[in-house]
């Protein structure tokens, strides 16, 4: 890939969720095609130590602090990047929960939405604009493969991804012609930070860079939807050759064997 696949929509990258995971990743693969990048989370220490990592490969990075679930948060940080020529935007910032609904924290849960879903289209809203008034930018959303159909026992998470991968699929198609590509980015389980804060156990994953690497080659291609990762890929389309009820049930079976038994 080269470095022009990514910089003909900017100069600057905008990663949410930088701090780890798949966010990182896709953070040093935009700085090894000479993006610079706007690093986003809560943990600013994990983010410095990002930023030298890409500023040691050539590129610029920028540290934004935010807690994405805050007030305010997406305002903030479209004026922090108000001076740069950004061009990409990617909406990796995101957390799970796995377990009985009845037995969750409903404050957690609600910060779920929040940051899943309010903030995704905050921002999505925000860029998408300024994208479509320079005629020229990309928007990545992360869902997932539990976006097709009901979780048992992530029943929200799966929810929240429902929702990212409904408007990025009606994005792509009605920002066609304005200059703004719309990427949904469909992952399995992967290696991160996820599972631990969800409560899950996963039996094997993909690793993250594997999946930043089909997300970054998407995007070098203009695709509009990639299934990223092998294990991703695997579980994507054997699940899509089944009736939704079907799928229902099996999501149900995987998810109990990830997840703690119930308290009841």
């Amino acid at each position: 890939m080269t470095s022009g696949a990514l910089r003909r929509f900017g100069e600057w990258a905008i990663v949410t969720g930088a701090s780890s995971g798949i966010g990182r990743e896709v953070a040093l693969r935009l700085a090894s095609a000479r993006v610079n990048v706007v690093l986003v989370a809560r943990n600013e220490q994990s983010l410095t130590r990002l930023a030298a990592d890409i500023e040691s490969r050539g590129s610029r990075a920028k540290v934004v602090p935010l807690d994405l679930a805050a007030p305010g948060a997406a305002e903030k940080l479209e004026q922090a990047t108000l001076d740069l020529d950004t061009g990409i935007l990617i909406n990796s910032a995101g957390f799970g929960s796995g377990g009985a609904f009845l037995e969750s924290d409903p404050a957690a849960e609600l910060a779920m939405v929040d940051v899943n879903c309010r903030a995704v289209l905050d921002l999505t809203s925000r860029f998408a604009r300024r994208f479509a008034a320079r005629k020229r930018g990309a928007i990545v959303l992360l869902s997932s493969i539990v976006a097709f159909q009901g979780v048992a026992r992530s029943a929200n998470y799966a929810a929240t991804k429902a929702y990212v991968q409904s408007l990025g699929e009606a994005l792509a198609e009605e920002m066609k012609g304005t200059g703004v590509l719309v990427l949904r980015a469909i992952p399995g389980p992967a290696e991160s930070g996820f599972a631990r804060r969800a409560g899950m156990k996963f039996g094997s994953a993909d690793t993250a860079v594997a999946v930043a690497d089909d997300i970054a080659a998407a995007l070098a291609k203009n695709r509009t939807s990639v299934i990223a990762g092998r294990l991703g890929k695997v579980l994507y389309y054997s699940l899509m050759t089944a009736p939704r009820f079907l799928r229902v049930s099996i999501m149900k079976r995987i998810m109990a064997s990830m997840t703690r038994p119930s308290l009841s």
